[in-house]
């Protein structure tokens, strides 16, 4: 028999990792009934495929480590369905198995499973394939049809035609070559980009559902979007632009969140925030790569602990370590 011996107060909830789980699925429904509409059934086809392989590689993998079967938390779904919406629509069928691979075996299980790992898989995956297949991970396109509905003129026969993502467009400057999406078409989803973070509405009511249920918080969100705001304002380009392109809704409200590679105190959330803000505004406004929400989650992911060592406060009843 094992003895748990914890400080109180201790609080019993209801709530498990499979309703968690099911939660963040349903709040993503809407927009990858969003990216079905801009891209085609094509989009289904890669959120299947990858969801379908992150679930497999679990089993296999759980059976190979002969450990308890896991997929009934819902948790590799999860992890699948975001992979896949960081995935541009045109990338080849092979890679979301790699990028499935390498979130579920190489990231969650060898690290001992859900809870375990480190960093976001989703985001880990997304960074590793956008590193060794630059080309598949960089090509943007929407259905044709699309376009011609919002006033463009498409030639016959063509079903899918080439664009670029908003943030390629503030950085390319006058030499981009093509108009700037307005803000409309940032909010709806008609632009590049990838699968889940085009329509920043459709994105904002799985939000809501999320807040309702209580399954997340605003303090990293709303500190993540904020420092993203203001340090763009600083450097003179429109804040409210940057706020709505990319992959920053997505990243801030649905991955930056994730329980077990966020900080735990209100406090350890807020610097865990701003740090992300801080990164991805640099990475837009300085660096070679258009967007950095991926690379920031990923590097506060790696502070979390240290955060937490900074932020936890002190037990009920409990003192303080001196210092060294």
């Amino acid at each position: 028999m094992n003895l748990q011996v914890s400080s109180s107060p201790h609080i019993r909830d209801n709530a498990t990792t499979t309703r968690l789980m099911l939660d963040v699925i349903i709040a993503l429904l809407p927009a990858l009934v969003v990216s079905i509409y801009m891209f085609g059934l094509r989009s289904l086809y890669i959120v299947l495929l990858t969801t379908g392989s992150a679930v497999l590689f679990e089993y296999l993998c759980r059976r190979l480590m002969k450990r308890y079967n896991s997929i009934s938390d819902l948790s590799a779904v999860v992890t699948g369905l975001l992979l896949s919406f960081n995935l541009p629509p045109t990338v080849p069928v092979w890679l979301p198995i790699i990028g499935s691979f390498v979130a579920i075996v190489v990231v969650k299980q060898m690290f001992g499973g859900i809870g375990q790992n480190f960093v976001n898989p989703a985001l880990a995956a997304r960074i590793i394939l956008t590193l060794s297949f630059p080309a598949a991970m960089t090509r943007w396109a929407i259905l044709s049809s699309r376009l011609e509905g919002s006033g463009g003129i498409i030639g016959e026969g063509v079903d899918l035609i080439a664009t670029a993502t908003p943030l390629y467009l503030i950085q390319a400057g006058e030499n981009g070559g093509a108009a700037m999406p307005d803000y409309l078409d940032l909010l709806t989803g008609l632009k590049g980009g990838c699968l889940g973070e085009v329509s920043i509405l459709a994105l904002s009511i799985g939000i809501i559902y999320l807040f309702i249920r209580k399954v997340i918080t605003p303090w990293i969100p709303l500190t993540y979007i904020g420092t993203v705001a203001a340090l763009t304002a600083a450097f003179g380009q429109d804040p409210l632009y940057h706020v709505l392109s990319g992959g920053l809704f997505l990243g801030a409200f649905f991955m930056a969140t994730d329980y077990v590679t966020s900080p735990l105190s209100r406090k350890g959330k807020i610097i865990f925030g701003v740090g992300c803000g801080l990164i991805t505004a640099l990475i837009r406004l300085f660096g070679g790569m258009t967007e950095g929400v991926s690379f920031a989650i990923l590097f506060m992911n790696i502070l979390t602990p240290h955060i937490d060592n900074w932020t936890i406060p002190v037990p009920f009843g409990g003192v303080r370590h001196a210092k060294s």
